[in-house]
């Protein structure tokens, strides 16, 4: 038997605050955290939603270091940028702060101090870089070196971002502070350490034997974690930006930010209530729900229950709804190589359409799986479902009742079998979806709630009102009768799912926010009611917006490619005396054709300045219309021996330059010249 709880915690993971939100933080995070939020408040239960931005750490610092500011300069920019953007998009939160508020420093020093003073902190030495010309300890990434396993010069003290290797920083060749550019030393320094192993016994049998309803990726990736054997976890380093350790002899150390982060919900919640806050973290009849990223299943799971249940006073999760990762169009979200969906950028490209973008999101849920995201099902769902399912059955029955019965709600009369069975169906909608929600099966859920748009489609189509009009309007009245209850129970399913049409249902049909409990229900229109005026719900999306969006996708990547080139290696060292054997001159194209029946080949007439040459050149892909290079110049080596291709005799090789993406581009020289002049 499940628990009954009194309240409801919601968190969602704290964005980082060094760059926007995409995509992919939405769907892992963010719209399940918010579907549910706003379900459980229809039901009028008592619900807080808390998020807020991580501003620590040392990806902050670089970015600060790099644009030549401060990282509170860095924090400011993106905390305001992502907490508009999630406002716009309309995400629920109860509150949305910082880790960089006072009230967080104090709750997250108050709790390091707490656990110090209990004697739950073990307190180890080590050996780490440290550059005497800056005068401070080195974070893996202020460390670059050469990589042992691919030889590149760049590589970082945590990872070779060209061969993909994790690495330490010993592990590097040659290492260098990315700070000054000196060679680091190894210095002794003291750090405090959280000894998970200490806690494994009781983890174990919380996670493993009473929560075997968590989700199988959530409780797979903690169990082999836990098979393995936990280790202590350092919650300290040195850094300058962070909350500072607050024990004697801890200058120029702060709080590790996988600490501090989590530290975050409960100084949010203390922050917007400050005199009730015990009672959402501390009290049993509280239910704790995290919704995260996989990529921090360990720390939600494992980490800071450790962290709480040390602390002594703390409720530990009910349940921690991970999602995997989501992919775009095949590929895995990156920042930094700028791969991804911006929701900032989304939501001025696309003005109007956050349900859209919430209900793709939704219905390709990675919720135990990796999952991809690609414009072209963004649109075919949008079309398909939204304007073809939903907006279809809302428009019909709203205009149809506009035309027949002057826009006021009809009465019902004489129910048919026919008539029993659409309301039955519909009625068992609330108990499905219901089911799912509390269960976390969003992608699921969603696709209940649409079911109710396709009985309505299908009653309507079924029925026919525009034909019973001509000969049996109290026929047609029933019929309409009970398609507008289906369109009112719509507006109270979508409203998790789909808020801002939700919200505009509630305007065509002149009703206020309707409650959880009388989804199902057909007296929700009274006879006569009077509608509003009926407009489209969704509109199509047409295939230049879609392919205007896979080209700004197509540009980065060849912008990325471009950025990542790096110049093949040199040849093997020749003689001048070599060298001086080729003879490479200029010579002005007069034709350019291509090849018949050989795609690759152009053939080349040129004037080299003695006698007309024919030359051909494996760069027709690069040249569609070859005709627009008669009278350029180009760059070719003139005394090889001449063969025959494809029946033709080549006298020559016409010089070309591969870019990084392999394509070629001809050698010319920046003026013109005689044709026949020596390249020398």
């Amino acid at each position: 038997m499940s628990r009954q709880f009194s309240r409801t915690l919601i968190t969602s993971a704290l964005p980082y605050a060094n760059g926007p939100v995409h995509i992919g933080h939405l769907a892992g995070v963010y719209v399940p955290a918010d579907i549910y939020a706003r379900y459980l408040r229809l039901k009028g239960e008592e619900v807080l939603f808390i998020g807020g931005s991580d501003e620590h750490g040392i990806p902050i610092t670089i970015k600060a270091r790099k644009e030549g500011v401060t990282p509170q300069d860095i924090v400011d920019r993106y905390h305001g940028m992502i907490s508009k953007s999630f406002e716009q998009f309309g995400i629920t939160f109860d509150i949305y702060s910082r880790t960089t508020s006072e009230i967080h420093k104090k709750t997250a020093s108050d709790f390091f101090r707490t656990l110090y003073d209990k004697g739950e902190f073990t307190e180890l030495e080590s050996e780490q870089y440290y550059d005497e010309e800056a005068g401070q300890y080195l974070a893996d990434r202020y460390i670059t070196g050469s990589c042992p396993h691919c030889s590149n010069e760049n590589a970082y003290g945590d990872q070779c971002e060209q061969c993909g290797t994790s690495l330490s920083p010993t592990e590097l060749i040659n290492p260098k502070s990315a700070l000054s550019g000196s060679v680091p030393v190894m210095r002794t320094t003291k750090h405090w350490y959280l000894p998970l192993d200490k806690h494994e016994a009781w983890l174990r049998e919380w996670i493993l034997e009473g929560h075997k309803e968590w989700r199988s990726n959530v409780y797979g990736q903690c169990k082999s974690w836990l098979d393995l054997g936990l280790q202590p976890r350092a919650v300290s380093r040195d850094l300058d930006w962070g909350v500072p350790v607050p024990v004697e002899g801890a200058e120029g150390k702060v709080l590790y930010v996988w600490f501090d982060a989590p530290i975050g919900y409960i100084s949010n919640t203390r922050e917007l209530l400050p005199d009730s806050w015990e009672k959402w973290w501390k009290q049993e009849d509280t239910k704790l729900v995290h919704f995260i990223g996989k990529d921090n299943i360990v720390f939600h799971c494992i980490v800071f229950p450790a962290m709480l249940k040390a602390e002594g006073s703390f409720i530990l999760p009910d349940n921690v709804p991970s999602n995997e990762f989501l992919n775009l169009e095949g590929d895995k979200i990156s920042t930094s190589r700028n791969w991804a969906v911006w929701l900032h950028e989304y939501l001025e490209e696309f003005p109007g359409k956050q349900d859209v973008l919430r209900y793709v999101l939704t219905a390709n849920a990675p919720e135990t799986k990796d999952n991809d995201f690609t414009w072209k099902d963004f649109q075919a769902r949008n079309n398909n479902e939204l304007v073809a399912v939903l907006g279809n059955f809302v428009n019909r029955a709203l205009v149809l009742t506009q035309k027949y019965f002057d826009n006021k709600v009809p009465a019902a009369g004489e129910l048919t079998d026919y008539d029993r069975e659409t309301i039955a169906a519909a009625e068992k909608v609330k108990d499905s979806v219901e089911q799912l929600l509390e269960t976390y099966h969003f992608r699921d859920a969603q696709r209940e709630a649409m079911n109710l748009a396709r009985i309505g489609n299908k009653y309507l189509a079924d029925s026919e009102p525009w034909k019973t009009a001509k000969n049996d309007m109290e026929r047609t009245a029933t019929i309409l009768h009970i398609a507008l209850q289906i369109t009112a129970n719509l507006s109270i399913v979508c409203e998790p799912f789909l808020p801002f049409s939700a919200e505009k249902l509630r305007t065509f049909l002149q009703t206020e926010k309707l409650p959880w409990e009388q989804l199902g229900r057909f007296d929700l229109l009274p006879e006569g009611h009077q509608l509003g005026k009926a407009e489209l719900l969704f509109e199509k999306i047409e295939d230049a917006t879609i392919e205007q969006q896979v080209q700004k996708l197509l540009d980065t990547k060849k912008a990325n490619e471009a950025e990542a080139y790096r110049a093949k290696p040199v040849k093997e060292h020749i003689q001048f005396d070599i060298f001086e054997k080729l003879d490479i001159r200029v010579g002005t194209v007069l034709e350019c054709e291509k090849v018949p029946k050989a795609d690759k080949l152009l053939r080349f007439l040129l004037e080299d300045g003695l006698e007309k040459r024919t030359i051909l050149s494996g760069i027709a892909a690069y040249y569609p219309n070859p005709q627009e290079l008669v009278g350029r110049q180009v760059c070719f080596i003139a005394n090889l021996e001449p063969r025959k291709l494809r029946g033709i005799l080549s006298e020559g090789m016409i010089l070309s330059a591969e870019n990084s993406d392999g394509t070629l581009a001809l050698v010319s020289p920046t003026k013109e010249v005689l044709p026949g002049s020596p390249v020398v």
